[in-house]
């Protein structure tokens, strides 16, 4: 396991899209927005005069997951929640499980907080080892499908995380990708436990910070205190709003089934090349193509996310976006130019 202290931990997929090459670098759905999402959102715009106003928003949130809107909090993209969550408590062993999306650590290490590393392990198809978390970590996160990995966590395993006097954040930001998402937490109301979702990916619209965060009242109310004031602009309000509909939420599972089925085209073209990958439940795929191949790549067009500032990765791995399969098949023939 690499020194996560010695890894650039705010590397983000987009710095590494421009200069005209093809994404597969960022993991947002390569789609146009729905009509009705836009229309919220210019909507939104009519009522910008005013200071942001989450009451609906909140009850959307509450009325799609069944809590009570005291168990539901807006947040400016998942983001926010990190920083929130590492500002909440004085937290005396914060541990997060790695390798996973690095802003839960980089925000705990902002707050002052020193880290605890949980490793997955390749060997075990980065696979969540509920003993390897220290018993005095009275925090732990844990992506669930994790970023980079796309590993898709039993619910089960994750709730053997829970034990008195700690905090499990289960970070959900891609779980809109799995379809029915069987393992989600969000209806789990145990008192350690915080479920934050994301809804800047699966909708297209990274530039409007959208999220949410569901947990017990008491967590909740400690997190909402450090939140600054209006942090979630009307805008990002009005698409939670429109992203939790029943219609939202029906095309939400389509573009789920849409997302599989391109997976499923990728993973069987890294195969037939051979290329060692980790199977996946998320909107992309880590795959071992081997040392020098993200820069061979970029040299043919072509852009992926490197891998090694993620803790416990190095520069053999890349993590690849799920692209149509006629994308993805320009991508495959670079990776045969590589020999």
């Amino acid at each position: 396991m690499r020194d996560p202290l010695l890894c650039p931990l705010d590397h983000h997929g987009d710095a590494e899209t421009g200069d005209g090459l093809l994404d597969f670098a960022v993991n947002v759905f390569p789609d146009a927005r729905p009509a009705w999402l836009d229309e919220a959102l210019h909507a939104a715009i009519g009522e910008v005069a005013a200071y942001p106003e989450a009451t609906r928003a909140r009850q959307a949130i509450a009325d799609a997951h069944g809590r009570p809107v005291d168990e539901v909090l807006p947040t400016a993209g998942a983001a926010e929640a990190f920083t929130l969550v590492a500002r909440a408590r004085p937290w005396r062993r914060p541990a997060v499980v790695h390798p996973q999306f690095t802003e839960p650590h980089s925000a705990l290490l902002a707050a002052g907080h020193e880290v605890t590393t949980v490793a997955t392990r390749p060997e075990d198809g980065f696979a969540l080892d509920v003993a390897a978390v220290p018993d005095d970590a009275d925090l732990v996160v844990v992506g669930n499908p994790t970023n980079p990995t796309g590993v898709l966590h039993p619910a089960e395993r994750l709730r053997d995380l829970l034990r008195p006097g700690r905090v499990v954040v289960v970070d959900e930001a891609f779980m809109d990708v799995v379809p029915d998402e069987p393992e989600s937490l969000l209806t789990d109301r145990a008192a350690g436990l915080v479920v934050l979702r994301s809804l800047t990916k699966h909708w297209s619209i990274p530039g409007i910070r959208a999220g949410y965060l569901v947990g017990h009242p008491a967590l909740v109310a400690d997190l909402a205190r450090h939140q600054t004031p209006w942090s979630v602009s009307t805008p990002a309000l009005a698409a939670i709003e429109a992203c939790l509909t029943p219609r939202a939420l029906a095309e939400s599972l389509a573009r789920a089934v849409a997302l599989g089925t391109w997976r499923d085209h990728l993973a069987r073209g890294l195969a037939a090349r051979d290329v060692e990958q980790v199977v996946s439940a998320a909107s992309f795929v880590l795959a071992r193509p081997g040392a020098g191949a993200r820069q061979a790549l970029r040299d043919r067009g072509i852009a992926v996310r490197r891998a090694d500032t993620f803790p416990g990765l190095d520069d053999s791995w890349v993590r690849i976006a799920v692209r149509p399969p006629d994308l993805a098949d320009r991508l495959l023939l670079a990776l045969d130019e590589l020999g």
